[in-house]
């Protein structure tokens, strides 16, 4: 039996690892996890023994927000979040003989998605770049990590994850998908992770006391268009691809300032080569279409 304290209690991705391994058991018949939650948003997490348990996976972070206009009071809280707090969690976790750490950072140490009509393959020759002080701040905390010792790191750098109650694009995408009667046909290339991916990968990660940087992925690529004709396929609605939009979308990511950022963000190309992301054990359980359709339903 593996005991997991999740910090970042209430959080989306902390909650779905939580309730997936929870679901694990029953499926098994019998309690091969037990599961609690920590949160960090006062000091008295500090007096938390950690003793007994085998893996901490630490969630509490910032997410991505738009980076464009913020004060240095914001930044710097980011970093103190991001990065500060997760290695002073690591090294607490060391001190009292956690196993294992495992922390969530993201693709976004590698900069932003490649602008509209370009591409952008992660390989492991690819070195961080981020564009950011968020990416930065995530970047930091990774190296602020490796020099934890007595303790095996798990540093995680996922796509874009989206699922039921997920935020971000994905909801976005849902929306459109619902309401559009056409859309453009732009065949960007993109990493995603279902959530449900993601957590059979945590629960691999533990189970296997696995250490390293790991790149977790849905089996597939993806293009914005193609997702949103699925997404309007489990709705019952036939979505008109309009090539003659692609030009009016190139224009548009070419806009100076919010504009073209969000026109890069959503039709841009971002992907993870795909045998970065293979640990020897089948975590991808559910295809594009099967995580599409148990998202809308």
């Amino acid at each position: 039996m593996k005991r997991i304290l999740i910090t970042g209690a209430g959080s989306y991705i902390g909650t779905n690892v939580e309730n997936y391994l929870c679901r694990y058991n029953g499926a098994q018949g019998r309690e091969l996890y037990v599961v609690d939650t920590l949160s960090q948003l006062e000091d008295s997490w500090k007096n938390v023994n950690f003793a007994c348990y085998d893996t901490i996976f630490h969630v509490t972070g910032i997410a991505h927000a738009d980076t464009a206009k913020v004060s240095e009071e914001t930044k710097a809280l980011y970093y103190r979040v991001n990065c500060d707090l997760a290695v002073e969690t690591a090294k607490k976790a060391a001190r009292e003989g956690v196993k294992q750490f495992i922390y969530m950072s993201s693709v976004i140490v590698y900069g932003e998605s490649a602008p509209v009509g370009k591409t952008k393959c992660i390989t492991p020759e690819t070195p961080p770049a981020p564009a950011n002080f968020y990416g930065d701040s995530k970047l930091q905390a990774e190296l602020g990590l490796s020099k934890v010792t007595g303790i095996k790191m798990v540093i995680l750098r996922p796509p874009m994850i989206y699922g039921k109650g997920s935020k971000g694009n994905y909801p976005l995408l849902s929306k459109l998908a619902r309401k559009l009667p056409f859309f453009p046909t732009i065949q960007n290339q993109r990493s995603m992770l279902y959530v449900e991916n993601l957590c059979e990968f945590v629960r691999l990660m533990i189970e296997q006391e696995r250490e390293g940087v790991f790149f977790p992925q849905n089996r597939e690529y993806t293009s914005t268009a193609d997702m949103v004709q699925q997404i309007g396929a489990v709705h019952g609605r036939k979505i008109l691809g309009l090539g003659i939009l692609n030009p009016f979308v190139g224009l548009l990511s070419k806009v100076p300032g919010k504009i073209g950022r969000i026109v890069n963000k959503a039709f841009g190309s971002l992907s993870i080569e795909e045998s970065m992301s293979d640990i020897g054990e089948d975590y991808q359980i559910y295809s594009l279409e099967e995580s599409i359709r148990k998202t809308e339903e």
